[in-house]
């Protein structure tokens, strides 16, 4: 590049940049960013890539004694080979019929993005088969798939078409019988002989969220069972025990919710105590006047048969509370995450008291941001044992109920610990009943542990859309690692440290673009087994290693100072750390992150990955020098050295130096500017030396004598000779100054990397530039009036 074009550059740098971020934000910015293509290139990432005429991708199942992962899509049922997705997939094409797509069309609905059957639930019904239900063009349609083992497969001829096999492609006649395609190991067709209706079970809209769970042959569904989308209900079907439901258009039941999650947990060691919970949102009932949207909590008692005289064949043990996810404020007001849009179940040892993470995003449109708070199973019940909410009427305000509470307490599950000789609902008092369909709602809120997020992202370009969270060992204790999706089909790893005993310290390890084509995250599951992580989205699914660890460095304090729980320094690399290793040389510090005491005896290759380079500038004009250190929570210094016997000096932010996030700007070069700069990043008191730039700066009469000389060249020489003699070595001769021999040194360099086609000596006279040639006009001269 040109000196003229140096310069040019330089110079826009000074509104090109921001200013330096505050700690707050740079805590939430990544160690490591990967684009898609940079994450393939690491090896540790597939996306699945068959040529499928399909959207909406949903990871539905995941079933590891099989190592298959169950998806849903338009139109398809796909399983895939949890080791590697694009293995030879089976797939099943379960299309609407052409006359079910063209009434529903007919009625208003689109024809792509509504009327086909989009695949919402997908659960294992026993060894051999999976319960599969579909929106079939606003006619839900649930059915069974085979998904044996050959050894277990049935007799019978399938019926559905089964594709395999890379870049296939399923016809459109997957109705018609065909023959069963199988893989070496397993089968995998549905059974369209067993089709049944899927009102209750499926949604009509594909776009309305739903949260189901089968246990013990019974499907318990949060969902919408109408046409319409208004009617919101959580059924029970299937199974030997009655076919249950939320209160019908009660909004104190249910008001527009949009379910997320079911999870049964159990309560106690006795099976009838067993609850299923459900997380949803809905509009709030408690204001009203005000379109509030709130994160609930839900729960149902398993075993429960509903009313003898009221609620007959409706939930008799529904109960609901709000689920908080704020921060709170120094003058006591509270900033309040509302959206429920994923929840993790974190299991423990003790099965009865998982942890919950949820992710949360803000209901207005002013303040925009994400949280992920985290609950426990003991707060959750307590609330659920306290009051109940009560209002006396339209014009009084929410208050907990102080009246008599009838027996046995409502909510409780009929033949548990505190209600044995009860064996059904339907023995409950009436008073219980009645007061069940009148109070769902507790008085109560569940606050998330340390009554504040976990994680809180604000002002960012995205949202927070999914969770997962894996369980790591490390060499100084046990961590969670969080798995953040995002609107912009991205995926953070995020872990969260004790900084003191009051405040915690989120750490960003990385994140990584999971999809070509952006597209937000709908759904995640983790398998911890084979260390990968699923990634679902409308335009395809994705899976990847839970670690690179690889990607933080090639010196040991990079890899230490990383605090990756899944890497440690082996000696040689930054490699995935396993607790049963008995190498000694194994460095791991994620709690502090100490490289000075991790890697004495490698510290001393932390400074050869430094970048050198020298760089020229031109005497009243700017100057850029680059330095980005790995980590954004690294503390930048710039020393200064003009000659090398002097003394290195710190450079402070004044009028003509200005620190940028990637580098140093200087303007209005001075002659006293040029030497030695040293970028160095200091973080966890260790220092390390980022880029060493040798700058110098050339006089203005120099440059101009040497671009702009007296006499010329006549000719450009023949291309392939070389470059040509340059007119300023006599100037050089005549002025005898140093400075100009560094514009020789550069300029040099410039013609040795410029092409002999557009070489051309200075002072050449260029070709004419072409003009515009434009047919003349015909005027009219009119003669001045007189």
């Amino acid at each position: 590049m040109p000196v003229a074009g140096l310069l040019l550059w330089a110079s826009l740098l000074t509104g090109a940049w921001p200013a330096t971020p505050t700690q707050d934000l740079l805590m939430a910015m990544p160690r490591v960013r990967l684009s898609f293509k940079e994450l393939k290139a690491t090896g540790t990432a597939h996306f699945f890539n068959f040529l499928l005429n399909t959207t909406d991708y949903r990871i539905l199942l995941k079933d590891e004694d099989h190592d298959r992962m169950y998806v849903g899509s338009k139109d398809y049922v796909l399983s895939l080979d949890l080791h590697d997705i694009n293995r030879e997939p089976l797939i099943i094409h379960w299309a609407a019929s052409p006359q079910r797509i063209e009434e529903c069309v007919l009625s208003g609905k689109d024809g792509n993005g509504e009327c086909g059957n989009f695949v919402r639930l997908i659960q294992p019904w026993n060894r051999t088969h999976l319960y599969v239900c579909g929106t079939g063009a606003y006619n839900p349609v649930c059915t069974y798939v085979n998904r044996g083992r050959r050894a277990q497969a049935t007799s019978r001829t399938p019926q559905m078409q089964v594709v395999r096999g890379r870049g296939s492609r399923a016809t459109d006649g997957a109705l018609h019988p065909t023959p069963t395609a199988l893989r070496q190991d397993y089968i995998f067709y549905l059974e369209p002989e067993r089709l049944e209706s899927g009102k209750g079970k499926c949604p009509y809209d594909p776009k309305l969220d739903t949260a189901s769970a089968l246990i013990n042959e019974e499907l318990y569904a949060g969902v919408y069972i109408d046409f319409m989308g208004t009617d919101a209900a959580i059924f029970r079907t299937l199974g030997k025990q009655t076919a249950m439901r939320t209160d019908q258009y009660n909004s104190r039941w249910l008001n527009d919710p949009s379910f997320i999650h079911a999870e049964l947990i159990p309560d106690s060691a006795e099976r009838n105590d067993d609850k299923l919970y459900f997380f949803f949102r809905e509009r709030s009932a408690e204001a009203p006047q005000s379109p509030a949207v709130y994160a609930r909590i839900g729960r149902i008692c398993l075993n429960d048969d509903g009313g003898h005289c009221c609620l007959v064949n409706k939930w008799s043990t529904f109960l609901k509370a709000r689920l908080v996810c704020s921060v709170p404020g120094e003058d006591g007001i509270e900033t309040h995450f509302d959206e429920l849009q994923d929840v993790f179940v974190q299991q423990t040892q003790d099965v009865r008291n998982p942890v919950i993470y949820a992710v949360f995003t803000s209901s207005g449109s002013v303040f925009r941001g994400s949280a992920v708070c985290v609950y426990s199973m003991a707060d959750i019940r307590m609330v659920f044992n306290g009051p109940f909410a009560h209002k006396e009427g339209p014009n009084y305000q929410w208050m907990p109920f102080s009246g008599k509470m009838p027996y046995p307490r409502p909510g409780t599950c009929p033949g548990g610990t505190f209600t044995p000789s009860m064996k059904s609902t339907k023995d409950y008092p009436d008073e219980v009943i009645n007061f069940m369909r009148s109070h769902p709602l507790m008085y109560q809120a569940v606050y998330p542990l340390q009554r504040r997020p976990l994680v809180v992202r604000t002002g960012a370009p995205y949202r927070l859309t999914t969770v997962a969270v894996d369980q790591v060992d490390a060499a100084d204790g046990r961590y969670e690692v969080l798995f953040l999706g995002t609107d912009r089909g991205t995926v953070q790893k995020v872990i969260v440290l004790p900084k003191d005993d009051q405040e915690m310290e989120e750490l960003m390890l990385e994140e990584v673009e999971v999809f070509k084509d952006p597209a937000p995250v709908k759904t995640m599951t983790i398998s911890s087994k084979r260390q990968q992580l699923y990634v679902a989205s409308a335009v395809g699914v994705t899976h990847l290693s839970l670690h690179r660890c690889q990607v933080y460095g090639a010196a040991c304090a990079d890899c230490c100072l990383a605090r990756d729980p899944y890497c440690a320094w082996d000696g040689q690399a930054c490699s995935r750390y396993t607790a049963s290793s008995k190498r000694r040389s194994r460095r791991q510090d994620v709690r502090h992150g100490n490289p000075i005491r991790q890697c004495r005896g490698f510290n001393a290759n932390a400074n050869k990955n430094a970048v050198e380079s020298v760089q020229y500038g031109v005497v009243g004009s700017a100057a850029f020098l680059e330095c980005q250190p790995r980590s954004p929570q690294a503390t930048v210094k710039w020393l200064f050295q003009r000659d090398p016997g002097d003394r290195r000096r710190e450079i402070r932010a004044e009028d003509r130096f200005l620190r940028t996030e990637q580098g140093l700007l200087l303007r209005a070069l001075q002659l006293g500017d040029r030497g030695l700069y040293t970028c160095t990043a200091t973080e966890n008191n260790f220092k390390h030396v980022v880029t060493r730039v040798q700058l110098h700066v050339l006089g203005r009469e120099a440059v101009h004598a040497a671009l702009f000389p007296p006499f010329a060249v006549s000719a450009a020489p023949p291309p392939g000779i070389g470059p040509p003699t340059p007119p300023y070595q006599e100037l050089a001769q005549l002025l005898a100054q140093p400075e100009v021999g560094l514009i020789h040194q550069y300029c040099q360099g410039y013609w040795h990397h410029v092409p002999p086609s557009s070489r051309e000596a200075p002072g050449a006279p260029r070709p004419p530039e072409p003009q515009d040639q434009k047919k003349p006009r015909n005027r009219r001269h009119h003669p001045p009036d007189t």
